[in-house]
């Protein structure tokens, strides 16, 4: 993606907003009814961004807000769009690269996703400590945009450790149950067979969904901070007898928006101190 559109889409927004942002959060399926919370705010529908997409997955509004949530001014990408929906990569991670060249330090990425961990249940939280790239491909390929970030970018610490103590510190300060665990993304749109989650277990992964990845790869190579949250919206595929749909998805992640409004902002409140 040449570096001149990432700036036409950042002139845009420039034009609209009303004062820079340090922290942004990306808000999965389901979960955008965090942006209710958020005051003086400014919506950009992802149509009117230049080369931004528009999402076709339900539960992903495509909006850009920006605004106040509770004093603290910051950017929210309400929904994003994925790979399976037919985006390159490129698409996928435009919104997170432009990010950085409005000044964003710190990303919070957040999704929907199943329990692969049988110690989990559906309407926890999840902190991602890692992750595992299950796609066969990287938002990286191609030519590297030198005033973003480095060719060979180093993957030892995707998901900052301070971030991680502090989400978990506030967690429990909120009696929260947040686990800890490493997030499988697999490209979708069909969900895993249950010989597939077995193989995902066997190498070590807690979840698996189908975002977040792409976006902390590009996060981490522009030198952000990156904090991953997961909300666990249901048992991978095979662990119980049932088959797996959106719309539970969908149903589980606004049954836990009170407990991840709760943590997000406490979250953030501790970032902007």
């Amino acid at each position: 993606m040449d570096y001149q559109k990432i700036l036409e889409a950042r002139s845009y927004i420039e034009r609209r907003v009303k004062q820079k942002a340090e922290i942004a959060i990306i808000l999965g399926s389901g979960l955008g009814a965090l942006t209710d919370q958020m005051t003086d705010v400014v919506e950009m529908s992802y149509n009117d961004i230049a080369y931004f997409k528009k999402p076709t997955a339900e539960g992903h509004a495509g909006t850009l807000v920006a605004g106040y949530l509770n004093g603290v001014y910051l950017y929210a990408l309400k929904g994003r769009y994925h790979y399976y929906e037919g985006f390159p990569l490129a698409d996928v991670t435009f919104p997170v690269k432009t990010l950085k060249t409005l000044g964003v330090k710190t990303l919070i990425i957040t999704n929907s996703c199943g329990a692969i961990n049988t110690d989990f249940k559906p309407g926890e939280l999840m902190l991602i400590t890692d992750h595992l790239n299950m796609t066969g491909t990287n938002p990286l390929i191609g030519k590297n945009i030198d005033e973003l970030g480095p060719r060979f970018p180093d993957a030892s610490e995707i998901y900052t450790s301070s971030l991680r103590k502090l989400a978990l510190d506030a967690a429990k300060d909120l009696d929260i149950k947040l686990h800890q665990g490493v997030y499988a993304w697999w490209s979708g749109p069909s969900y895993e067979t249950p010989a597939e989650i077995r193989m995902l277990r066997t190498l070590g992964a807690d979840t698996v969904g189908m975002s977040t990845v792409p976006e902390a790869l590009v996060a981490s190579h522009m030198g952000l901070q990156v904090l991953g949250l997961s909300c666990l919206t249901n048992m991978a595929s095979g662990i119980l007898k049932k088959k797996l749909s959106h719309e539970e998805v969908l149903a589980v992640a606004q049954s836990s928006q009170q407990a991840f409004s709760a943590l997000v902002t406490e979250i953030i409140q501790r970032l902007a101190k």
